[in-house]
């Protein structure tokens, strides 16, 4: 199943000169489609991090974007030694954390049935 996701967290011409906004859909200026693309980028990496098996806030992943970002351009050559800091914990917005999770596998109370669950 797919899902969308609709982040709009973004400045706008109107943001920026102080106009209310709200009944009319402004585009997006530069600075706002920058701050799209970060949003993004801290989604796919709080994703990442859930694959991972860590249990984060969505705004602790900002730490690990920000990694991710400049291994891709080069900065941070591979095998260096990082350390991004995730002070934010996934139970802080639970809701967030069960709408993006897919539902477990419901297994039988029998050691055999979970052990093939889990390829054992």
């Amino acid at each position: 199943m797919r899902r969308l996701i609709v982040w709009r967290h973004g400045n706008t011409d109107w943001n920026a000169g102080d106009r209310v906004q709200g009944q009319t859909d402004v585009p997006l200026n530069e600075y706002g489609r920058r701050q799209a693309l970060r949003s993004a980028e801290i989604l796919a990496a709080y994703r990442r991090v859930a694959r991972e098996g860590l249990f984060a806030e969505l705004a602790s992943a900002a730490s690990v974007a920000g990694l991710l970002r400049l291994a891709s351009d080069g900065s941070v050559s591979r095998g260096a030694t990082v350390v991004c800091v995730l002070t934010g914990h996934g139970l802080k917005d639970p809701e967030w954390a069960i709408a993006g999770a897919s539902h477990p596998p419901t297994v039988p109370a029998d050691p055999a049935a979970v052990a093939v669950e889990l390829g054992l």
